[in-house]
C-alpha cells in the first residue's frame, strides 16, 4: 500500500520551528559505548552530512560519523556488499538494484538543486539556458559559446567565439543522474542516445570525480560549462546559469526557487521499504507549465539503510541503536542546518514519514527507536 503525500514546503523558518517540536533527544548517559558509524555516497548531500557529523558529536560525543563522499554508485555498491552502516544516494535504487540488496529502506534527508556552472572570463552569473540547448552542448551538437541559439538567449551579453569545454562527472553520480533525467524529459535525442542514470555514456566532455572535482575543473578551465549541487557553486563563487522551467521562465537556483519546486511536485511516496525506483521532482516538474517561480531541476538526497541491520556483519546493538538515534536527530534538529548550505529543509509531512520508516529498523527482531 502506498501513502500519497502533496509535497508543500512553508516558509523555511516556520518549517524549522514546526520540525524543532517534534525533535526527541536521545540522552548521553556515562555507560553508552563510543560507537563510530561509517557511512559512504552522494557527494550532492556531503556538506550537510559533514555538519551533521561534526554538530551531533557536540550533543553525543560518544558518537563519531565517518561519512566518504564518493558517489551515490560508490555509496549504492558499498550499501549492496555492506560493507558501510549507511549510504547516500540522490538517484533512489533501480528495480535490480534493490534485488541486490532486499529489505532496504530510503529516508529522504534533504532537497537540492542541479545547477550549471560556467567558466566564461567577463561573463558573471545568470546566462540564460533552456533545457534543449543544454542537451545539445553535451550532445556536441552547439560547440561554440557564440552559438546564435545561446546568442538568442542571452541579447546583450558579449559571447566569445570560443570552444565550449564540456565537463560531467567521471563516477557514478545521483547528481548525473539528476542532470540526465532533466535532459531526457527536455530532449527526445538526449533520451534515446544517452538516456538517464548515475553512470551514462557521455557523448563528450572531461571527467571530474565527485562535485568538488567538476567545480574544480570548470574553475580552472577557461570556456567549459558543467554541473553541480548548487552548494558546490555557491562556496566556489563560480557563475552559474538561469534555467528555463515549463512555465516558460527562466529561474535562478535558490533556496526559494527549490522549495517552489517542491511546492508544485505532486508526488507519491511509497512506504520505506517499498520501490522508490519511479519517485522524482524532476519528472513531475518536466510538463507542469504553472510552476511559476519553480527552478527544474531539483531532487532528494536519500540515506539508504537495511530495515533488519543485524544483515550487517560489523554492526552490533549498540551502533544500530546509535545509527537510528543520529537519523532521527537528522530530520528534526538536523534540518536547521539545511538552509544555510543552500538546501530545502524537509516539509513536515516528509518528516512524519522519514519517522514511520525509522521506526521500522530492527536489530535481530528488536525495534530501535524508543521515542
Amino acid at each position: 500500500m502506498k501513502i500519497t503525500y502533496k509535497i508543500a514546503v512553508p516558509a523555511i523558518i516556520f518549517a524549522i520551528a514546526v520540525i524543532s517540536i517534534f525533535t526527541h533527544q536521545y540522552l548521553l548517559t556515562s555507560s553508552e559505548p563510543t560507537v563510530t558509524l561509517n557511512g559512504a555516497g552522494a557527494t550532492f548531500p556531503f556538506p550537510l552530512i559533514d555538519k551533521w557529523a561534526a554538530e551531533y558529536h557536540k550533543i553525543k560525543p560518544n558518537v563519531q560519523v565517518n561519512y566518504q563522499g564518493i558517489g551515490s554508485g560508490g555509496g549504492i555498491q558499498q550499501h549492496t556488499e555492506k560493507t558501510v552502516h549507511f549510504a547516500a544516494s540522490d538517484a533512489p535504487l533501480t528495480e535490480a538494484q534493490a534485488s541486490k540488496a532486499p529489505n532496504t529502506l530510503h529516508i529522504p534527508i534533504t532537497i537540492g538543486g542541479v545547477v550549471v556552472i560556467y567558466n566564461i572570463p567577463g561573463v558573471p552569473k545568470g546566462l540564460k539556458f533552456t533545457g534543449e540547448v543544454l542537451a545539445d552542448i553535451y550532445l556536441g551538437k552547439i560547440t561554440k559559446w557564440d552559438d546564435p541559439k545561446i546568442v538568442a538567449l542571452n541579447p546583450g551579453v558579449t559571447l566569445p567565439d570560443k570552444d565550449i569545454v564540456v565537463v560531467r562527472r567521471s563516477d557514478g553520480s545521483g547528481t548525473t543522474y539528476i542532470w540526465t533525467s532533466y535532459l531526457s524529459n527536455i530532449s527526445p535525442e538526449w533520451r534515446e542516445r544517452v538516456g538517464r542514470g548515475t553512470s551514462v555514456n557521455w557523448p563528450k566532455g572531461l571527467g571530474g570525480k565527485g562535485n568538488d572535482g567538476v567545480a574544480a575543473l570548470v574553475q580552472q578551465t577557461p570556456y567549459s560549462i558543467g554541473y553541480v549541487e548548487f552548494t558546490y557553486a555557491m562556496k566556489n563563487n563560480l557563475p552559474y546559469g538561469y534555467i528555463q522551467n515549463a512555465a516558460g521562465e527562466f529561474i535562478e537556483p535558490s533556496i526559494e526557487s527549490f522549495a517552489k519546486a517542491a511546492e508544485y511536485a505532486a508526488i507519491t511516496l511509497p512506504r520505506g521499504n517499498a520501490s522508490w525506483s519511479k519517485v522524482s521532482i524532476v519528472d513531475s516538474l518536466a510538463n507542469n507549465t504553472r510552476a511559476y517561480g519553480a527552478y527544474p531541476i531539483v531532487s532528494f538526497s536519500y540515506i539508504i539503510i537495511y530495515k533488519e541491520l543485524n544483515v550487517l556483519p560489523n554492526m552490533d546493538e549498540a551502533t544500530a541503536r546509535a545509527l537510528v538515534y543520529f537519523l532521527w536527530w537528522a530530520i528534526h534538529d538536523g534540518q536547521r542546518y539545511a538552509a544555510d548550505l543552500y538546501y530545502v529543509p524537509l516539509p513536515q509531512n516528509v518528516v512524519a514519514y522519514n519517522e514511520e520508516t525509522i521506526r521500522m529498523i530492527t536489530f535481530n527482531g528488536k525495534q530501535l527507536y524508543g521515542g
